[in-house]
C-alpha cells in the first residue's frame, strides 16, 4: 500500500484527510468489484478502474502501488465478509449438520445478494497470479473449517480427513461457480442442501 502521512492532511468540506483517503480507497475497491465481478468482467487496469471509480490515477496511488494490490484488497474484502458471516452462522449451530448448513447458507446469501462477489471468489474466467494466490489461501481456511466440522470424534484430524476436506471444498467452489453462471439451476434452498451434503460427504 502506498505510504502517505495523513496527519498533515487538511479538513475539506467537513471531512478529515484520512477519511477522504479511506473513502477513495473504498471507491476503488467498489470499482474493482464491478470490473472483475460483472457478467463480462475481465482484466483490471489502473486506467480502467480509475475511470469506473471516477477518480484520477493520483488518487489510485495514494492507496495502492499497483493494480494487483487493488485486486488483492478487493478480494480480501469479500473474503472477510463471507468468512465473518459463515463463522457467525457456524457458531450458532447446535450439531454438525446445523453448523455446516448455517455456514453454507451464509456464504450463499452473500454471493447471491451480490453475484459480483461470487464471481470474484469462484469464477474460472478470472485468472491472475494474485487471485490464484488469494483463492489458495481461502481454500485452506475453508478446508480447515470443514475438517473441524466433519472430523467427528477423532482427537486429531487424519491426513485422510484433510484430503477429503480439500476434495469437498473444491467441489463446493465448482458448484457455486456453476450456479452463479446458471450452468446449475437449483432454487437457493436446494443449492444450500446440496452444498451441505457435499461438505459432510453425505
Amino acid at each position: 500500500m502506498a505510504s502517505q502521512s495523513v496527519t498533515a492532511l487538511r479538513t475539506y468540506a467537513g471531512e478529515q484527510g484520512d477519511e477522504r483517503i479511506a473513502r477513495r480507497r473504498e471507491q476503488l475497491m467498489d470499482a474493482a468489484l464491478e470490473v472483475l465481478g460483472s457478467d463480462d468482467g475481465g482484466a483490471l487496469t489502473v486506467r480502467g478502474v480509475c475511470r469506473e471509480a471516477k477518480l484520477t490515477a493520483r488518487y489510485f496511488y495514494e492507496s495502492f502501488d499497483s493494480a494487483d494490490d487493488l485486486v488483492a484488497a478487493a478480494y480480501d474484502r469479500v473474503v472477510d465478509e463471507i468468512s465473518g458471516a459463515a463463522s457467525d452462522a457456524f457458531g450458532r449451530g447446535t450439531d454438525i449438520r446445523s453448523r455446516a448448513r448455517g455456514a453454507v447458507e451464509a456464504i450463499v446469501r452473500v454471493i447471491d445478494d451480490d453475484r459480483r462477489k461470487g464471481r470474484l471468489m469462484f469464477s474460472p474466467k478470472l485468472l491472475s497470479t494474485t487471485l490464484a494466490t488469494r483463492r489458495m489461501a481461502a481454500t485452506r481456511s475453508l478446508a480447515a473449517l470443514t475438517v473441524q466440522t466433519t472430523a467427528g470424534t477423532h482427537h486429531e484430524p487424519t491426513e485422510a480427513d484433510v484430503a477429503a476436506a480439500y476434495y469437498r471444498v473444491g467441489g463446493l467452489g465448482n458448484l457455486l461457480s456453476a450456479w452463479l453462471d446458471d450452468r446449475v439451476q437449483l432454487p437457493r434452498d436446494e443449492l444450500i442442501d446440496a452444498c451441505t451434503g457435499l461438505l459432510l460427504g453425505e
